[in-house]
């Protein structure tokens, strides 16, 4: 039983860090859990609760992150609502159908397509756009982070 949970646990690391690159998979809060399987089945002296409590905060963080960070970036820089429903639709569409370039690519067009559908001029669409795809391209590279340090914790400590 104690293999099957550690095989399932390194899946779990596996599938959270590609998860920071698919929206559809929540990445950063896969990789916590990985950890506690790993802890709990190894009876509970893997990890210090203070580092426990730590990555926990840093999941939960992340997953924050994942929201503010694009819709800071847009509102720092006047996006309209329309801008902000457009990166969203723009996201998934190019996720469905070109992956995650596509999504990036998704984001911001839908984003500029919404900004001009406001009435906003083309130079404050392709700003609204830029500023939208840096706050999510910073929040992926965030919780990436996070995930592989995760990831080296728990490979790390699994054997």
């Amino acid at each position: 039983m104690e293999i099957a949970l550690l095989i399932f646990a390194a899946i779990l690391t596996l599938a959270g860090i590609i998860g920071n690159i698919l929206p559809v998979i929540p990445g950063t809060p896969l990789n916590f859990a990985a950890l506690l399987i790993l802890h709990f089945v190894k009876g509970g002296n893997v990890f210090s609760t203070s580092f426990l409590v730590v990555f926990g905060l840093l999941t939960v963080a992340s997953v924050g992150v994942d929201y503010v960070l694009p819709i800071l970036g847009a509102k720092l820089h006047g996006t309209s609502k329309w801008g902000m429903w457009g990166s969203i639709v723009g996201m998934f569409a190019g996720l469905v159908f070109f992956s995650f370039p596509g999504m990036i690519l998704g984001l911001f067009a839908g984003a500029v397509a919404g900004e001009i559908i406001a009435k906003k001029k083309a130079h404050q669409a392709i700003k609204a756009g830029i500023a939208t795809s840096i706050g999510s391209l910073t929040a992926i590279v965030l919780k990436f982070g996070l995930s592989v340090v995760m990831a080296v914790y728990f490979f790390w400590n699994l054997f």
